[in-house]
């Protein structure tokens, strides 16, 4: 080590960012980097989400498009074929209802089950939910199992 190699201590030296608008001695003054007049040469200025520099926005290009029904009951579909998945991975016994559903993440506590008909049933269940396709009941009673409805 001599006087050629010295440098200070891995991370004890720190570059200072760019300090702006701090007189004009610094060569920062003035307009400190932000130009001359406009919205973005002022303090507080913000743009607006989808803001396309006064283009009109795609979002009020793009006409309304269709109907949302405010009386619609939206069901949580559970198939058949997950319920025997989770007879497979002993998750389940031989009963299943609403809390065993939002137990295992299936559905919410605040959702509505419906049992759908996909896949096929091997073990016996008592299956308990809010409503069930024709089929996913056919299946379950098939396996000698019986579907309550809430």
């Amino acid at each position: 080590m001599d006087l050629s190699n010295l440098k200070p201590a891995e991370g004890s030296v720190k570059k200072q960012g760019k300090r702006v608008g701090r007189g004009q001695g610094s060569g920062k003054g003035g307009t400190a980097t932000r130009g001359h007049k406009g919205a973005k040469s002022r303090s507080g200025y913000s743009k607006k989400v989808g803001f396309e520099g006064g283009q009109m926005p795609l979002q009020r290009r793009v006409p309304k498009f269709g109907f949302t029904n405010i009386n619609r009951i939206e069901y949580q579909g559970i198939n058949v074929d997950t319920l025997q998945q989770l007879v497979d991975e002993k998750k389940i016994k031989d009963t299943v209802d609403f809390e065993t559903f939002v137990g295992l993440g299936l559905a919410g506590k605040n959702e509505l089950v419906k049992i759908l008909g996909r896949g096929e049933l091997k073990s016996k269940l008592k299956v308990t939910a809010h409503k069930f396709t024709a089929t996913a009941k056919a299946a379950i009673e098939a396996a000698g199992g019986e579907a309550v409805t809430l």
